[in-house]
């Protein structure tokens, strides 16, 4: 065995090894992107739900968290859609 061909399977084995870890780095990235992203949803939610209560309170109670106008409206008129 020569010299050349043992630097070729160290440089090979060492490629491999890289590329592996590379694959783990990757995929733990994609878990903590992942994690992020649902932490700011919930943080967005807990906002909204917070902003919604304030609202309910400033105006005494007239504008109710959660009812939109549209879903008011479609509460009040008889559905004409057909199945």
């Amino acid at each position: 065995m020569t010299y050349k061909s043992l630097g070729l399977a160290a440089l090979l084995a060492m490629s491999s090894m890289t590329l592996a870890g590379c694959d783990q780095a990757e995929k733990s990235a994609q878990q903590l992107m992942g994690q992020a992203a649902e932490t700011a949803k919930q943080a967005i939610d807990d906002t909204h739900k917070a902003a919604e209560q304030a609202l309910s309170e400033a105006t005494g109670g007239l504008i109710k968290p959660g009812k939109k106008p549209a879903d008011e409206a479609d509460e009040s008129e008889p559905s004409t859609k057909t199945l």
